[in-house]
């Protein structure tokens, strides 16, 4: 029982990281677009009623096949939603099963043949699948044969232990089911515990510089950028899961940012604030290093920060940075995603509004949406585990991580916003960063583009416009997970694998038909390419930091720990 338990918990876990949104500006989903989306199919319905006619008459076709045990709607391969013997054993549930499809695919067929435009039709499906997901047979103690055994075989104590479950979440988690128990992870001990020291506080960020482990390293320093809106241990997660660990045991001289969690004080910081932050940064790691420039690397927000201060560097022909790295990064939203479904200029504005209103935007407030955006992983997944079976959620270290979000100051969130849906990064000289237009046709240096092929927020088509944003040697990869699965992908994975391709013709699909398949993990690639622009070895220093930056306080330090 108990072997079964910890097979539910990574399950369960696994499936909340593939869908897990990761660190992304976004609108949100406004009440009044959900109900509009919804009154089109209702309309629909009215306007045509041979279309509802025909959908009424596949739906009791598909009932009768279910009810008498033909062939009928079932689930695709990977709902493991159903994935319990009794749905193809037991004929009542096998029954409820097929009905419940036949009935979900009726309504999408109602969408789909509606004389509705292909963006309404994609908001009208996503609104629907709301509605259809949340009333799966699965997600209530009836339906759910794996929670009524549960039920029978504890006697009752698992309905209990629900009940205690929910009433814990309605107080203390705003009634959505929690994804993590939060009681297994401490930042700095179990997690984020690589041995640094903080060499740079200013008002945003910490600046750690990581204790080297092999005799010799790198003379140029990597430093790493995370996303603004989570804090930056996922790049140091457990062992063996973690980016710095794996650096520092490659040669390498590693620093990272750590932002802080700003607060309604600080309202006004933009991204001219956390660029001219990561430039005294940059200064610092040189003046420590004694080198006249540094490696950058960053993912999703952190990314886009990056290109924001590789656009302005270039602009006043400043070779501080050598190369860079951006991992799952769309700068803009011409690449369709769930994100772009809503986004409304009226959706925009008000989600400026609301940000300015309080100053910032809440990391838990993110958090609530983008997990209506895969409900099945991030919400249902957590209600049959929490309340119907009674479980404790898993304690799973990237979860731990997605839950511990930070605030996003309301004039960076603005701001976010218009390069997002206006494309500002993308159009040149469309941004200005420090007084100086950005364009990053004029960014020189050798970029390494990550992105992930089952990514469903910073699609991969659209990383790829990214990777050809910038004028100088790009690498772009494509690994074969999804978002947070592709950034934390530790080599020795028998699943993992990537494509590359040297070219980067205009059309994605043209590159990705002539890109080789590799096997394992983009790491390696990306060791392999750090270590052709990092520089020569040397002795590695003794000492963390120099007089001028002095040892302040261990890793992981104080602004990651502010709540």
């Amino acid at each position: 029982m108990a072997s079964d338990m910890t097979n539910l918990n990574d399950d369960i876990a696994a499936r909340a990281t593939d869908g897990m949104p990761g660190p992304n500006p976004f609108v949100g989903l406004r009440p009044v677009d959900m109900l509009a989306a919804a009154g089109q199919i209702g309309a629909q319905a009215v306007l045509h009623p041979a279309l509802m006619m025909r959908q009424t008459t596949a739906f009791i076709r598909d009932l009768a096949l279910a009810v008498s045990g033909n062939a009928a709607p079932a689930p695709q391969p990977g709902d493991k939603r159903f994935a319990d013997s009794a749905w193809r054993e037991q004929t009542v549930y096998r029954t409820t099963m097929h009905g419940y499809f036949a009935w979900r695919d009726a309504l999408t067929g109602l969408v789909e043949g509606s004389a509705l435009d292909q963006a309404s039709k994609e908001r009208a499906q996503f609104v629907l699948s709301l509605m259809t997901d949340a009333l799966a047979p699965t997600n209530t103690l009836a339906g759910n044969p794996a929670a009524m055994r549960k039920l029978v075989e504890s006697n009752g104590a698992s309905v209990v232990a629900g009940m205690k479950n929910m009433l814990g979440d309605a107080l203390r988690n705003k009634g959505m089911p929690s994804q993590v128990d939060k009681r297994a992870f401490k930042v700095g001990g179990n997690l984020g515990a690589s041995r640094g020291a903080v060499v740079l506080r200013n008002e945003v960020l910490e600046l750690i510089q990581y204790e080297p482990t092999t005799p010799t390293v790198h003379a140029r320093a990597q430093l790493i950028v995370p996303p603004q809106i989570n804090k930056f241990y996922i790049f140091d997660l457990a062992a063996k899961k973690s980016i710095v660990e794996y650096l520092v045991d490659n040669e390498f001289q590693v620093f990272a940012v750590s932002w802080r969690n700003p607060r309604e004080a600080h309202r006004d910081w933009d991204m001219d604030t956390y660029v001219a932050a990561l430039i005294e940064a940059i200064d610092a790691v040189r003046d420590i290093t004694g080198q006249a420039d540094v490696n950058l690397h960053g993912a999703c927000s952190g990314a886009m920060t990056i290109s924001a201060l590789l656009g302005h560097l270039a602009s006043r022909g400043d070779t501080s940075v050598h190369a860079a790295t951006l991992m799952v990064a769309v700068l803009d939203n011409a690449s369709p995603s769930q994100l772009g479904l809503f986004t409304t200029p009226e959706a925009v504005e008000l989600a400026k509004r609301n940000s300015k209103a309080k100053g910032v935007l809440s990391g838990d407030d993110m958090g609530r949406v983008f997990a209506w955006m895969r409900p099945n992983d991030l919400v249902w997944n957590f209600w049959v585990n929490n309340y119907l079976m009674g479980e404790a959620p898993p304690a799973f270290d990237i979860l731990y991580w997605n839950n511990d979000a930070t605030r996003v100051p309301a004039k960076l969130h603005g701001q976010l916003l218009d390069i997002f849906t206006q494309g500002l990064l993308t159009k040149p000289r469309a941004l200005t960063v420090l007084g100086t237009p950005v364009d990053l046709s004029k960014v020189e240096c050798d970029t390494y583009v990550m992105a992930g092929m089952t990514d469903h927020i910073t699609p991969w088509r659209g990383v790829y416009d990214t990777a050809r944003a910038f004028g100088g040697k790009t690498r772009y990869v494509l690994s074969s997970s999804g978002h947070i699965q592709s950034l934390i992908n530790p080599p020795g994975n028998a699943k993992a694998k990537f494509f590359h391709n040297d070219a980067l013709p205009d059309d994605a699909d043209a590159w990705l038909a002539r890109a080789t398949a590799k096997a394992d993990s983009w790491w390696s690639d990306w060791r392999d390419w750090l270590a052709e622009r990092s520089g020569e070895r040397g002795a590695a220093p003794k000492a963390l930091g120099n007089k001028r930056h002095r040892r302040l306080d261990d890793a992981p330090g104080r602004y990651v720990l502010e709540a």
